[in-house]
């Protein structure tokens, strides 16, 4: 992949990545009267972030030094895992399901940005 290109896919993904940091408080704010409503709108913002992720990660993975490709796919299997746990949790609009979910995926987040700028 291009310099420009691979960028691009970096750029992307730290952006998906800053704004699902961002959610916490969504995730666990329980309150609002409106919350059948928000749960539907953050289960549909996360699985959009994650198609945006996906495809990035795909693109970056593929054009990965050998050495490095293994180990990011091990990181995306394990975040890919983690969302798709955390949608399950938001879809079943348990606040404390939701939280533990949120913070696997934090972790697996920070890993895999962790792991892009040492890699490159």
């Amino acid at each position: 992949m291009e310099g420009k290109e691979w960028e691009g896919c970096v750029c992307r993904m730290r952006k998906c990545v800053s704004e699902l940091l961002s959610m916490e408080e969504d995730l666990i704010d329980d309150d609002d009267e409106e919350s059948e409503d928000s749960w539907d709108i953050i289960g549909r913002d996360l699985r959009l972030k994650a198609a945006f992720l996906y495809c990035d990660l795909s693109r970056v993975i593929a054009s990965a030094r050998d050495e490095h490709k293994m180990a990011l796919t091990d990181l995306g299997n394990k975040l890919f895992h983690f969302m798709e746990e955390l949608d399950h949790a938001v879809k079943s609009r348990s606040v404390s399901l939701t939280q533990i979910c949120y913070s696997d995926t934090t972790r697996a987040l920070k890993e895999l940005v962790s792991a892009l700028q040492s890699s490159y």
